[in-house]
């Protein structure tokens, strides 16, 4: 069995932009669907989280540095055999004031504290998909999910270079999300049912490729 472990915010999560605050079902979560692509053999951990930042910690929005969450996370899950890392559209809040390479470091840091965890007799260390997040669409300001000003979509678009550079660095997998998948027009930030799908596609392929070699 390869356990596949997927760690991000609320599009890991599946968050309805149709909807606000409900969730898509699990068959439609780019997660459920990358279960059922994998088939027998893979087992799916859908770990994601709204509001999820990558080191972040944001007064209004307590306990959402995905830092923080690992050891228990890890520790609840192992062994894992890919840990899929898609994180950083919330660290482009207005209140960090982040960069995109700043940005970068933050998810690296948190996929490298995966690599580097004791897994102690349910070792080794997984391999890592290092995923570049969606872009968001303008007028994210006026969405129902504050938090972003109108820069927030310039720097989301830069943010696929410094993550293609943090995985080259490190020898993990690299995917940019946004190739395949786009927020909806309805709040700017959260993926449709078409977006999960292709997302779902495009991992299932990284993940069976590097399977086979």
């Amino acid at each position: 069995m390869k356990n596949v472990l997927c760690f991000g915010d609320s599009n890991t999560f599946g968050t309805n932009p149709a909807k606000p605050g409900t969730r898509h079902p699990f068959d439609v979560r780019w997660t459920g669907r990358l279960a059922s692509s994998l088939g027998d053999g893979w087992r799916v951990i859908e770990e994601g989280m709204g509001g999820r930042t990558s080191v972040f910690d944001n007064p209004l929005e307590p306990h959402r540095s995905g830092l923080e969450a690992l050891p228990i996370v890890l520790q609840s899950h192992r062994p894992l055999d890919y840990a899929v890392v898609m994180l950083g559209t919330n660290d482009l809040k207005e209140i960090f004031n982040a960069s995109p390479r700043t940005i970068a470091a933050g998810a690296e840091m948190v996929a490298q504290t995966i690599s580097d965890y004791d897994y102690a007799g349910c070792g080794p260390a997984p391999k890592i998909l290092f995923v570049s997040p969606i872009h968001i669409k303008p007028g994210i300001s006026r969405s129902p999910y504050v938090g972003f000003a109108e820069d927030a979509v310039e720097r989301s678009h830069e943010l696929s270079h410094w993550y293609r550079e943090a995985a080259e660095r490190n020898g993990w997998l690299f995917f940019d999300a946004s190739t395949v998948s786009e927020p909806s027009d309805l709040d700017k930030l959260h993926m449709d049912a078409e977006s999960h799908a292709r997302l779902a596609d495009a991992i299932a392929d990284v993940l069976l490729a590097d399977n086979e070699r």
